[in-house]
């Protein structure tokens, strides 16, 4: 049960987070990184029983009458995203707090909705149940919503941040529907037990389809890439955290804890190698003409993200292995060149490859520690991007992936070195353009950062040599996980050095291209702008946002038409065509057969009669009506004629209410009715009034037919029959008010929760009104000068009152 606690100190942490910032600053960071702290120690205590086999487990019952339950689990996979989503996350609160100054405008804000990520996140990698998978998937695209439009001042930040949301919560509601179709055709919600018995038939594949598309707009594939660029208008330590670390990564761990089980159901190996590689290349060959140190990184996130998803959704073993290795590769080295270029901007004020030259002499630490990230990211060794990359081009050698046939390994082998020769070649750009010396570019004049504000980056570059050069320390969390898929009686295992092999051999090839590609970089650059351009994808997302809204608004103008008739006809119209259309369905062919004649009763009293005779009357009367007041009145008179009925039959607290409210809308309507003409426009007879007549006279015969056989069809005791006795137990004297306060009080809390947000929203639809009668009233013209006399005083600011 501790997990889930620790989840509940994200969010309290958060709450407690703003008013520290303003105590402390941007120090307060350092406290907000607490509850990621110890779930990271939490992970590493676990590790043990979790690498011999025995994941750690919790369930809290949420819904228990639909058998939803809050399931987590920390398995091999959840393990090592523990360790990057909260180990890797509190390293970069611990940079934000040297990277943010105190007058940072919605400092507070900020460090709270990246504590409430950080939880979301947690749940996200640990949840093992859909439902609260996908609650947490929710919460992490809401607050990257957040995170990213940090400086809503800038629309820039708005726009990004708007697109992010829509690609990724818009792609989340497909995920959704996959999620119930797959717990449908499995019989469970439990993740864990839908990959060890997974389910099969066309409603199993339709889910894996939609599940797909939710996890390749959470990680960025094509096309739906776009919006991870334009998310580079966060601050540094955000895009280091949700772009590296955390949020992207996302659709890859969901991709890859799904694989096991469904990895060989059509279609999804073909899509998540198709989609994998294509934006592998094409983030890849984009980060190449960057001159922003961000974006090249951003592209070139883009480009790893291709990579972790073919990785860890071709369902092999060696692919598995590789899948973990490349995980934690690309969360220590991209978070360590995010918070590289995060020092950079800070202390020169530019991200420019153009406008920047030796920094290598006055930033020597953080220019090696850049290096070793940089060499970890082109897979050079002995770092641990090397290690993940052997791993993968052994995963796909002919004869080797299995899974495959002899012409998809050869293909797939073939992209992925081309893709690691473009990664190799963007990887030289970025190190080059932040840090060499080059000719005739005025070196920029800065400060030295702080050795604190270094350290991150430093940290992490270091854990990326460390881990390489002895990758046995997280081979074991690789085996644990890749146990699920048969290892054909060859094990392989992260190391440094296999021998010399086929991926050594390719390595070298990827190393010598991706060099030669760095060269000539000038002719690349004329190369590609000399290239047609292609369909840009953030093009289509526009075209499909205006389409949408295009749309929206031709449905509006034909549909809400002011008239109040036409929408009153409408919902007549669909209460008869469905449920209407049911009804004689049922009386036709049996389903539903008539009471017996001895339970219709015409009424319990006479007085009953009288009351239906005054409520007739009184609705005829006011149809034929053609004086607004007069009708007015005739209504109201039908309203407290139902109240008599609510009298007759026992009740008359409500019968109080419904005068309450019939008394109050007459008198509201009193005044509504001076401003209105005396009487009705008069239409002249026709088909118009003629189908009202008949569809409110049909309406009227379903009501009273359905109530009729609703309260004959009875076959359990009425429920409120029970009250009586858990009325007394509950210690109230009223039944229906005990009712509405402890039986329903969920529903009374919801009508409360209406009747509040209607009050806000006439409040300010008056203060808006007042506001435009200020804004819109016309200065007053100022008097003519008279000689002699002093003019109106002036305000501090020197203009005239």
């Amino acid at each position: 049960m501790l997990l889930p606690l620790i989840i509940a100190l994200h969010a309290a942490a958060a709450a407690v987070l703003p008013p520290l910032v303003r105590a402390l600053g941007a120090r307060a960071f350092l406290a907000a990184s607490a509850p990621l702290v110890l779930a990271a120690a939490w992970a590493l205590a676990q590790a043990p029983a979790v690498l011999a086999g025995n994941p750690a487990a919790s369930r809290l019952s949420w819904v228990p009458a639909l058998g939803i339950d809050l399931d987590f689990r920390l398995d091999a996979l959840a393990l090592a995203m523990v360790l990057l989503v909260s180990g890797v996350g509190a390293v970069i609160f611990w940079y934000s707090a040297g990277y943010f100054r105190r007058s940072e405008r919605g400092l507070g804000r900020l460090a709270a909705t990246m504590t409430l990520f950080a939880g979301a996140m947690l749940g996200v990698v640990t949840a093992d149940n859909l439902f609260a998978l996908y609650i947490f998937w929710e919460l992490t695209s809401v607050t990257s919503f957040l995170l990213v439009g940090h400086d809503d001042r800038k629309e820039g930040a708005r726009r990004a941040a708007l697109q992010a949301l829509l690609t990724t919560a818009g792609l989340g509601l497909p995920m959704l529907i996959g999620f119930v179709l797959l717990g449908q055709a499995g019989g469970t919600y439990r993740i864990s037990e839908l990959v060890a018995s997974p389910p099969g038939g066309p409603a199993a594949t339709v889910a894996l389809v939609l599940v797909l598309a939710g996890a390749f707009a959470k990680s960025a594939q094509v096309p739906l890439h776009y919006w991870l660029p334009g998310a580079m208008v966060a601050p540094t330590p955000v895009s280091a955290y949700l772009h590296a670390a955390a949020m992207v990564k996302g659709g890859v761990y969901l991709v890859a804890r799904l694989a096991p089980g469904f990895a060989d159901t059509d279609p999804w190996r073909a899509l998540v190698l198709a989609f994998g590689l294509a934006t592998m290349l094409l983030g890849g060959w984009r980060a190449l003409r960057q001159d922003d140190l961000k974006l090249l990184l951003a592209y070139g996130t883009v480009s790893q993200l291709g990579f972790l998803m073919l990785l860890g959704g071709m369902g092999s073993y060696t692919s598995a292995v590789a899948a973990e290795g490349a995980l934690l590769a690309h969360g220590l080295f991209k978070a360590a060149l995010f918070m590289t270029v995060g020092v950079i901007d800070h202390q020169t004020g530019t991200r420019s490859i153009a406008a920047l030259t030796g920094l290598r002499r006055r930033m020597p630490v953080l220019a090696v520690a850049a290096g070793a990230a940089t060499a970890s990211m082109a897979g050079l060794p002995p770092l641990l991007g090397f290690v993940a990359k052997e791993a993968a081009l052994e995963a796909f050698l002919p004869g080797h992936a299995g899974e495959l046939p002899t012409w998809a390994s050869v293909a797939m082998l073939t992209g992925i070195v081309l893709a690691s020769v473009l990664t190799f070649a963007y990887s030289a750009r970025f190190w080059w353009g932040a840090f060499a010396v080059k000719p005739g570019v005025e070196e920029p004049r800065f400060h030295r950062p702080a050795a604190a504000f270094v350290a991150a980056p430093v940290a992490l570059g270091a854990l990326s040599l460390v881990f390489g050069a002895y990758p046995k320390a997280l081979d074991p969390i690789a085996q644990t996980y890749a146990a699920a898929y048969d290892d054909h009686g060859a094990p392989y295992h992260l190391a440094l050095w296999h021998g010399l092999s086929m991926p050594l051999l390719l390595t070298a090839v990827v190393i010598a291209a991706g060099a030669a590609l760095f060269h000539w970089r000038a002719i690349v650059e004329r190369v590609q702008e000399a290239m047609p351009r292609g369909p840009n994808a953030e093009i289509g997302y526009h075209f499909a946002v205006h389409a949408v809204y295009a749309v929206a608004l031709s449905v509006t103008r034909r549909l809400q038409t002011g008239s109040l008739p036409a929408y009153l006809g409408i919902i007549l119209a669909t209460m008869l065509a469905l449920p209407g259309v049911g009804l004689v369905r049922a009386l036709v062919i049996g389903d539903a057969p008539l009471p017996a004649g001895n339970d219709l009763r015409l009424w319990d009293s006479p007085l009953e009669a009288l009351v239906a005779v005054v409520m007739a009357v009184t609705a005829i009367a006011a149809l034929r009506e053609h004086r607004r007041f007069a009708a007015l009145i005739l209504l109201s008179a039908t309203g407290f004629a139902i109240a008599g009925l609510f009298v007759l039959h026992g009740a008359p607290d409500l019968a109080l209410t419904l005068v309450l409210v019939e008394t109050l809308t007459t008198v509201i309507l009193v005044f509504v009715l001076r401003r209105l003409p005396a009487t009705f426009s008069v239409r002249p007879p026709g088909w118009p009034k003629r189908l009202m007549v008949l569809l409110s006279g049909a309406a009227g015969t379903f009501v009273a037919l359905t109530l009729w056989l609703a309260t004959s069809a009875r076959t359990e005791p009425p429920v409120g029959a029970s009250y009586t006795g858990a009325a007394d137990e509950a210690g109230g004297r009223n039944l229906v008010n005990t009712i509405l306060a402890d039986f329903r009080a969920l529903d009374t809390f919801g009508e409360v929760v209406v009747l509040a947000t209607a009050a806000v929203a006439v409040a300010l639809l008056v203060l808006l009104n007042r506001r435009d009668r200020v804004i819109d009233e016309p200065a007053a013209e100022a008097p003519e000068a008279v000689p002699g006399v002093p003019g109106p005083p002036a305000d501090e600011e020197g203009s005239a009152r």
